[in-house]
């Protein structure tokens, strides 16, 4: 089986090399299972992001690199994820949050079947979390029991960024995703949940990154919205589409 692995950039002109190589002697060790690819989605950088991401693909064929002007993380997740061929595809940060580690592991639940979707969690037992401030850890914990208490539903972190999912997932559930930015990976799960697909949460250990560019308060602004999006007629529309 192939697997796809996207990171999604914007201005990341500083960690992109350094991840990307890191990841390459990953997967050469401990990935050779697989046929693997990785796939740097540019979305709407100024920097020399999408400079760094052709020398990166020119110097390894297994390494290439897509562009979109527009910005939005879950738009360049969701346009590389539809355009893959591989029978599975994933996505992690590009600052490599996420320890390595687990990525052998939550590919092959994915592809023994024994889930659809396999996502690194932070807040399951087992987990380690290094350096995250108590501000970001509380409201990550409070936007869990929101969601949960909202459409009880069964995973804890729906925004850890570490996903691996199958191929039939994306064809059949994808499309229905409608939010291009952060909300990207809360929608796809309740999606995922709410339509029977089996769902696998890992726990993981995560090393915050001091140079993170996320905007807590408009994003849990916008989070919120979604989640009132789905809660009042987005779920239910996109149920009755599959």
């Amino acid at each position: 089986m192939d697997l796809e692995i996207v990171i999604p950039v914007l201005n990341e002109e500083v960690a992109l090399e350094g991840s990307i190589n890191k990841l390459v002697r990953f997967c050469d060790l401990s990935m050779s299972s697989y046929e693997w690819k990785i796939t740097i989605a540019d979305n709407g950088s100024r920097d020399n992001t999408r400079k760094i991401a052709r020398k990166l693909a020119d110097s390894d064929n297994r390494v290439s690199c897509a562009r979109l002007e527009e910005r939005g993380r879950g738009r360049a997740l969701k346009h590389s994820w539809l355009n893959s061929n591989a029978d599975m595809v994933s996505y992690m940060d590009v600052d490599l949050s996420t320890g390595l580690d687990i990525l052998p592991y939550a590919v092959s639940l994915v592809a023994t079947g024994e889930c659809n979707v396999a996502v690194g969690s932070r807040l399951l037992s087992g987990s380690e979390v290094i350096g995250r401030s108590f501000k970001r850890g509380f409201i990550s914990r409070c936007y869990s029991i929101l969601i949960r208490s909202m459409f009880f539903v069964s995973f804890k972190d729906a925004q850890c960024g570490f996903k691996v999912v199958s191929s039939k997932f994306v064809r059949e559930v994808l499309p229905l995703v409608r939010d291009t930015g952060w909300f990207f990976d809360t929608e796809l799960l309740l999606l995922a949940e709410k339509n029977g697909y089996s769902i696998c949460e890992v726990p993981v250990k995560w090393t915050d990154d001091p140079d993170s560019r996320v905007r807590i308060i408009r994003t849990a602004w916008e989070d919120v919205k979604g989640l009132l999006r789905m809660r009042f007629g987005g779920l239910s529309q996109a149920r009755r589409k599959l």
